[in-house]
């Protein structure tokens, strides 16, 4: 899951059909929504193809803007809409996290309960509680990190096979000792929710938070069906669009197998935060924040403003959902490909929504709109893996066709966008990456994100 933070550190046209629709409401003392500056933004990615997706904003639970951009189907030429449904990974760790603390309010469960009241087959089982599962404490390693995972992604898995997958590695630390991100946490979570709530999870969500919530488009995935409006994910590639591949949903679970629209990730957190999912007991604990994380939410700050919400990346699908509570300001992007940051997009909705200065970027023309395309020979130069003196973790560089992929230790692969000779990008991150074209043999690279350089030398 690649989470990034607002302001932390602060048109080869679609055919019309691809056009997306809008829907926008203003209400009584706020001020004008500028939904034409938004949609700008919008158009710009869509028409550039730099990204494509799905943006929501509520205030006070009703509707302030929502558009679709760019396909949900770019073979059938089917346009993305409003109504159209993406897989929205890690934010299904909220729902997940809600659920838990429904069984807690129920007196079901408690916080300290030891995992090995449901799994003692799990590594250091007696003492890793819920509380340490929930906020990403109990030293569990995430299966998603091994080089395995790569090899069953796509195939079904049962309960028994997963839990014997994270069973047999080694612990990444002991419980409790500090904050590590791990996706075997939810997925154990998930599988507890079914346990105690003596049902499937698909249905438990169904039941404890779908209905109570009043959401009509969230479930639990499975194969992706776009006769039922359900988008399919590409990675984008220098020439075009190419279809990804698809992730098994019962695998990730609870950490990551739910299906929806970004209104009803809208309709779900304002649920949460108004008080009819949890009790303020839970909520306040959910809310609480140790390393940056709580329980099942991140901070989020947007300015002096603060939401609360999480991201998702599963596949080529990527989603951001965040409520300011004191606004009561929901917003949510859900994408299913692309290269431009969704930070910078939930920045400009922020900035629209919050009555502050934007200025939408200029695409055509500019950095954004590269079309310089690598020499193979050059591609071919930096394939391998690369060591920092300064970062514990490998980027391993791989080649298809003419695009330049990436993979950093424990992280998802994705393409590079070649910027120059030797000078590659991936926007969504912020990274720029610098190859040494002096090194012939055993090249080099510079990567530069944040302010941060780092050199990588090729093992």
């Amino acid at each position: 899951m690649r989470q990034l933070l607002l302001l932390c550190l602060l048109l080869t046209g679609l055919p019309a059909q691809a056009q997306a629709q809008t829907q926008t409401q203003t209400q009584t003392q706020q001020p004008a929504f500028n939904a034409a500056r938004l949609d700008s933004l919008l158009n710009g990615l869509a028409a550039n193809n730099k990204l494509m997706g799905s943006l929501a904003l509520s205030r006070g639970g009703q509707p302030l803007y929502s558009r679709a951009f760019g396909y949900a189907d770019v073979a059938g030429k089917t346009a993305a809409t409003p109504a159209t449904r993406y897989r929205i990974g890690s934010i299904t760790k909220v729902f997940t996290a809600t659920m838990i603390m429904q069984l807690v309010d129920e007196k079901k469960l408690t916080l300290n309960a030891p995992l090995g009241r449901f799994f003692p087959q799990l590594p250091n089982a007696a003492t890793i509680t819920i509380d340490q599962l929930l906020s990403h404490r109990s030293g569990l390693h995430s299966f998603t990190n091994d080089p395995a995972y790569a090899t069953y992604l796509t195939k079904p898995k049962t309960r028994a096979e997963l839990l014997a997958i994270i069973g047999q590695t080694k612990p990444d630390f002991k419980p409790g000792a500090k904050y590590t991100y791990s996706n075997s946490n939810y997925a154990v979570l998930g599988f507890i929710v079914e346990k105690l709530a003596i049902m499937p999870y698909a249905l438990a969500v169904q039941q404890r938070i779908v209905g109570r919530a009043g959401l009509t488009s969230t479930y639990y995935g499975g194969k992706i069906n776009p006769q039922k409006q359900e988008s399919l994910s590409y990675e984008r590639t220098a020439t075009e669009w190419k279809l990804s591949s698809e992730t098994d949903m019962s695998i990730p679970g609870g950490a990551g197998a739910l299906v929806s629209t970004p209104a009803d990730l809208n309709r779900f957190l304002a649920a949460l935060f108004d008080g009819k999912l949890v009790s303020a007991n839970s909520l306040a604990t959910m809310r609480t924040l140790r390393d940056g994380y709580g329980q099942g939410l991140m901070e989020v700050p947007f300015g002096t403003k603060k939401g609360f919400g999480h991201g998702g990346g599963i596949d080529q699908f990527a989603s951001r959902a965040y409520y300011f509570p004191d606004e009561q300001l929901a917003v949510a992007l859900c994408t299913s490909g692309g290269t431009f940051s969704l930070n910078d997009v939930l920045i400009g909705a922020l900035s629209l929504a919050f009555n502050k200065p934007y200025k939408v970027p200029s695409f055509v023309g500019s950095p954004s709109a590269s079309t310089y395309v690598p020499a193979t020979a050059d591609l071919d130069r930096y394939v391998g893996t690369y060591a920092s003196a300064q970062l514990p973790l490998k980027i391993s560089f791989t080649r298809k066709g003419s695009v330049l992929r990436s993979q950093a230790t424990g992280q998802t692969a994705f393409a590079l966008e070649a910027m120059s000779a030797g000078v590659f990008r991936f926007e969504p991150a912020g990274i720029v990456v610098e190859f040494d074209a002096a090194s012939s043999a055993k090249p080099s690279f510079t990567l530069r994100q944040g302010g941060g350089v780092f050199v990588f030398k090729k093992e």
